[in-house]
This record gives structure tokens, C-alpha cells and sequence, in this order.
């Protein structure tokens, strides 16, 4: 049975919003108050989409209570759940309010979830033939995980035969100018930061300021 989700966006909607906005934080942090100061900084910085992660025991409470802060603080941007495995946890987090549906991996459960509630999905892949199954399967934007180990030579060499396709890469991006010109001139539409985005990130000012600087330069680099 079809079923409307909770997001304040449709799924064409937020596929536009992140080609627009291409570099996505992920993110996780048990505690809420330290999260809200980190989604805000992004904000700040320009970033209109972001990914928590559900990676630890407090990813559903914490998710749950950023949702209505995003709502309330940071109106136009899509907050969504990554590290998702299976179809229950896509349920119980798009019906709080996320935005899109993140996987390191792909499986048909929870792209049907995805499809039922009309939230955009994003599967991990990490051959060519998965990359042609999120296709088929109706992911909205595909994942390319873990990035470190295919490279940005995997990107060129896929883009021959699948020119068109939506991709993001997560893991082995890192917030300098160099590695974000390797891997758009590579052919990806949107890259995944982790770690590598918030050392440091404490001086929340000084991360909206580089936060900003990356948009700029990826906005001068992306095809």
C-alpha cells in the first residue's frame, strides 16, 4: 500500500537539491546538543544536505531530535539516515522525517521501502553490475563505497558504459581542492565526507568557513 512519508520534500525535489549542494557530511555523534552544533555549522557554511549516520545505539533518539531542529533552524536542508541495512530501520527513520535513505550496501528491502514512501535511496555499490542493479531497482542517486579502494579510475572507466547515472563516492574523499578535482573530473555528481570533514571541528567558525570554501571551488570544477 502506497504510504506518504514525513519528509517536508519530494523525492524529485531532494535528487535536485543534492546535485545542487554535491558535498554531503557524514556524520554520527551520541550526543544531541554537540550534533545540533555540528548540522548548524554545516548550515552555515552552505551545505543543504546531511547525512547522520545510524551507527551507534543512540542513532534513532539523536536522528529523532535533530529532525525537528533541522526543521526549526536549518528550513531548507535534507537530513537523512545512512547505514542502513534493513527494510524495519528504514521504516521507523522515514517515518520521523528523513529526508533519503543512505546504504553502504544494496538491498531490494529497503529500496522498496524507499519506493513505497517516495523518499529517494541511495545504495552502495561497488561493481558494475551493482551499480546497473540500484538502477534498475529505482535508486535515485548511486553509491560508489568504499571510494578509497576503486578510485577515481573506477568512476572514468564506469562512465563509458553508464554516462548518465546519478553517482556519488563516499570514503577516500578528502576536504581539499586536489582530491575534490580528482574525483568530479573523474565524473562523480556528489561526494561523501566523513571524518576527514570535521577534524578539528570543535571551532565550528572555522569549519563553516572551509565548508564554504569547498562549495566554491566545487561549483568551479563540476561538470
Amino acid at each position: 500500500m502506497e504510504t506518504k512519508n514525513k519528509s517536508r520534500f519530494s523525492a524529485a525535489e531532494a535528487f535536485e537539491t543534492v546535485l545542487q549542494y554535491p558535498v554531503v557530511p557524514v556524520f554520527y555523534h551520541a550526543d544531541i546538543t554537540y550534533a545540533k552544533r555540528i548540522v548548524q555549522a554545516c548550515y552555515a557554511g552552505g551545505l543543504r544536505v546531511f547525512e547522520f549516520t545510524n551507527r551507534g545505539e543512540k542513532a534513532f533518539e539523536v536522528f529523532s531530535e535533530l529532525v525537528d531542529f533541522v526543521h526549526t533552524n536549518c528550513p531548507d536542508m535534507l537530513l537523512g539516515i545512512g547505514t542502513i541495512y534493513e527494510a524495519e530501520d528504514a521504516e521507523r527513520f522515514i517515518a520521523v522525517g528523513a529526508d533519503f535513505v543512505v546504504q553502504p550496501c544494496l538491498t531490494a528491502e529497503v529500496a522498496a521501502v524507499c519506493r513505497a514512501h517516495d523518499v529517494p535511496w541511495l545504495p552502495g555499490t561497488m561493481t558494475v553490475a551493482e551499480v546497473y542493479q540500484a538502477t534498475k531497482l529505482g535508486a535515485a542517486i548511486v553509491k560508489i563505497f568504499p571510494g578509497n579502494v576503486v578510485g577515481p579510475g573506477f568512476i572514468k572507466s564506469l562512465r563509458g558504459p553508464m554516462p548518465k547515472v546519478p553517482i556519488m563516492v563516499t570514503g577516500g574523499v578528502e576536504p581539499t581542492e586536489e582530491s575534490l578535482k580528482e574525483w568530479f573530473e573523474a565524473g562523480v555528481n556528489v561526494v561523501g565526507m566523513g571524518s576527514q570533514l570535521f577534524k578539528n571541528a570543535d571551532d565550528t567558525e572555522a569549519l563553516s568557513q572551509k565548508i564554504a570554501g569547498l562549495l566554491k571551488f566545487v561549483d568551479t570544477v563540476k561538470k
